[in-house]
């Protein structure tokens, strides 16, 4: 057996000696260049773009604007996530390139197709446009107030939604029977995902037939969107990803550039390539997170929560990008109130256009900022009532069996309360107040942060997949997931090399292409192995049995006599058997195989299943801060996580503490910024947007204590996601609790020196006896 065994990655091979296939390794010599000239305003009428010079510069081939688009009668960008609101939502038309007025930073204004890139961009330099310039709004707050500039005829006060959810009079009533209420105001930090492979794409236009190769994760959705603004069927498009490098939730969506390649590609009858800047990226890829919420937890005398409210406010930027509505809404209120059995709940969310990027999924996507909410409400709680955080978490854990939460969902168990009594122990809780006394010695605060989480991992429901057997004995199969770096080619090659008696290396793993499958709803929710893993487990049902059927008929022998192992099928007095190899090499001759049976050793799955796993864990940070410059140092971090069967350990691990990485990088340092008054991007490269470094994050201790799940036959649980919805209220409530020390109170995220030090000058003084 292969599964549970952590086998080297299978695809690093070519990694490591470079014959990774991404788009750039793609192009052809006589493909022509795209560059995108993009708006240097945030809010701008646009009169006019003059592009003559452009065109007469050496190398260019054209230049476009919105005007040559109009005549093919394009549709705009799609909004896929329409959410119920008390007033209709409001989807403003999304234009591929700007007509007459800008709306954010970075909006596309021209197309220049040139023979380099180096000849359009010069190209894009010499582009004269006339704006007058607009008053800009670029957070959501400050777009809801009376005051605002309008950036949408449409929506009044830029209001975008609003959204209700959850029982108002029962959590109204859990409030005023409360012996406790504790209150915060929070603010999820905007990010950006910042993949280390920008996006780029191919595009061709050949026998009436578009062909897009890109950066993406996943094929079918993109294409049905792309039919949509072209006007077209679907089979107009072939779609296909090679090699992806990394995406974390930016590169689900379909972008302006992809529809601009294909239109150029379409209009010239040539190759068009389009690769971004990386500074493109930050202006006009698309940002995560960016919610502020006023969050109350109700509580009894002993300390059970009784009930939880939540209004907020969803920065969704100056358009509505694919899903983006979806975040703060709907996938925010699956999670809301985490590992805890709240009996009542109540959500409200405003979502407000601003002249910013759009926002749309982030690892996590709406889950992270639930459990944000929840576990600093919970500290808060613990220290407010002076209750032990740990303690106070454990009597109000869900059970570990069926529970169905006040919004809905029905979790269908895990380790809760066991794995937080683990972490105890794996972190040396005993052994904390020598720490802290030893840190106070060297004039140090240092702080620990316990925080839970639940993840509600599925994103799109349904799947499909197909598996074959060659005449050699190897197998291939085709999955309509896509790994952006995940590791699938191993674990997939591990689920189908057990079923089949093969080794993983005999096991060929084909992705992201409309052309292999029907259909296929890509990465993102932490979905691949419990949907993708089930709709090939499928797959190898139907393979089986239908070599079961050929083994039989080539034997002589009853179907249900025969038994497999070892790669072949072998009768009760184990003389007589057959190879898998030989049966497909019989089953491609249409003589050799039972009436009724197609040729060819293939099968395919599709698994319908919308169910969701609860990925949950409880997780620990020590932070030592310095008080004379608010310098925070993370000393150390402890998980211990659920994520039902693990195909590949190893691989889990490596997902966990990437997306650990990620949501310390969110809670310490990272955040997009805007100028208030003007709209500029004032964090639009890595000189300023700050990643963290290995010197940033101690060696990460993670413990797998899962239990298996029965939503999918593999019993496994979503661990794409989860580092990244835990990491910041564990960092944050450990800044906490180190500033409590000195009566400070913590920032808001991302908790920077500067603002840890501001916080501690802010602390009110010690009264003196």
């Amino acid at each position: 057996m292969f599964s549970g065994k952590s086998i080297a990655r299978l695809e690093d091979t070519r990694f490591l000696t470079g014959r990774g296939r991404y788009v750039s390794d793609m192009l052809p010599p006589d493909a022509l260049h795209a560059v995108v000239l993009r708006s240097p305003h945030a809010h701008a009428v646009l009169h006019e773009v003059n592009t003559a010079a452009a065109r007469a510069m050496p190398g260019v081939v054209s230049v476009f604007t919105a005007a040559h688009l109009a005549a093919d009668d394009l549709a705009p960008l799609p909004c896929t996530a329409v959410v119920a609101s008390v007033a209709p939502m409001i989807v403003p038309p999304r234009p591929v390139l700007a007509m007459d007025r800008v709306r954010h930073l970075g909006e596309a204004v021209a197309l220049i197709i040139a023979t380099n890139a180096s000849a359009a961009r010069d190209a894009a330099e010499a582009i004269e446009v006339s704006y007058d310039p607009l008053p800009a709004v670029i957070d959501g707050a400050s777009a809801l107030g009376a005051e605002a500039p309008q950036i949408w005829p449409q929506a009044p006060g830029n209001e975008v939604f609003r959204f209700l959810k959850g029982d108002r009079a029962a959590t109204d009533a859990a409030f005023a029977q409360a012996d406790h209420v504790v209150s915060l105001e929070l603010f999820n930090n905007r990010v950006h995902a910042v993949p280390i492979e920008p996006r780029a794409a191919l595009a061709r236009f050949d026998d009436e037939r578009f062909k897009l190769i890109f950066t993406g994760m996943g094929v079918h959705g993109i294409r049905r969107q792309l039919a949509t603004v072209f006007r077209l069927p679907e089979d107009a498009f072939h779609l296909v990803c090679p090699d992806v490098g990394g995406g974390f939730g930016a590169k689900n969506f379909l972008f302006p550039e992809y529809v601009l390649a294909l239109w150029a590609a379409r209009r010239l009858g040539r190759a068009i390539a389009w690769q971004a800047e990386p500074s493109e990226e930050f202006a006009a890829a698309v940002h995560g997170r960016d919610l502020r919420a006023k969050a109350r937890l109700a509580l009894a005398g002993d300390g059970r929560f009784l009930g939880l409210d939540i209004s907020s406010i969803a920065d969704m930027g100056a358009y509505l990008s694919a899903v983006g509505p979806h975040c703060p809404t709907n996938a925010f209120s699956t999670a809301m109130g985490g590992v805890y059995a709240i009996p009542a709940m109540h959500l409200e969310v405003r979502g407000a256009f601003t002249n910013s990027l759009p926002v749309d999924a982030y690892r996590g996507a709406g889950k992270p900022e639930a459990n944000y909410i929840i576990e600093r409400l919970v500290d808060a709680a613990a220290r407010q009532l002076g209750r032990d955080a740990a303690a106070l978490r454990a009597m109000n854990m869900l059970p570990d069996a069926l529970h169905r939460t006040a919004m809905g969902m029905a979790v269908d168990g895990g380790r809760f309360a066991a794995n937080l009594a683990a972490l105890d122990k794996v972190s040396d809780a005993a052994g904390f107040a020598a720490r802290r006394a030893e840190a106070a010695q060297r004039s140090m605060l240092l702080g620990r942060g316990v925080a839970c989480f639940l993840e509600t991992a599925r994103g799109a429901p349904g799947e499909w997949a197909s598996v074959s057997v060659d005449a050699s004995g190897q197998a291939r199969a085709a999955i309509g997931t896509q790994s952006n770096g995940q590791g699938h080619e191993t674990s997939y090659a591990q689920i189908v090399a057990d079923r089949l008696g093969l080794t993983p290396a005999e096991v060929q793993v084909q992705q992201a292409d409309t052309q292999l499958l029907p259909n296929g709803n890509g990465h993102g929710g932490a979905r691949s192995l419990h949907l993708g893993g089930g709709a090939l487990v499928l797959a190898l049902d139907a393979l089986m049995e239908k070599a079961r059927l050929i083994a039989a008929h080539l034997l002589q022998a009853d179907p249900a006599a025969l038994a497999f192992a070892d790669g072949r099928f072998t009768l009760p007095d184990r003389e007589r058997f057959i190879t898998l190899a030989e049966v497909a090499r019989a089953a491609e001759d249409s003589t050799s195989v039972p009436e009724g049976i197609t040729p060819g050793l293939t099968a395919s799955g599709h698994n319908t299943s919308d169910l969701v796993t609860f990925p949950n864990g409880s997780q620990v940070a020590e932070i030592e801060i310095d008080p004379e410059t608010g310098h925070a140092r993370l000393t150390r971090y402890v998980a211990v996580d659920d994520y039902g069967r693990l195909i590949n350990p190893r691989l889990t691990q490596g997902q966990v503490q990437g997306g650990l990485v990620q949501g310390i990088g969110q809670a310490m340092l990272e955040e997009i910024i805007y100028d208030r008054e003007s709209g500029q991007l004032v964090t639009g490269s890595l000189m300023d947007y700050a990643l963290p470094r290995a010197d940033d994050v101690p060696a990460i201790e993670v413990f797998l204590e899962g239990t298996q799940t029965k939503s999918n036959p593999l019993g496994v649980k979503g661990s794409g996601q989860a580092g990244a919805i835990a990491a910041p209220q564990t960092v944050m409530n450990a800044i906490a609790d180190a500033l409590a020390l000195r009566g400070a109170t913590a920032p808001d995220m991302p908790a920077t020196p500067e603002k840890i030090w501001r916080a501690l000058q802010n602390a009110p003084a010690p009264e003196r006896i």
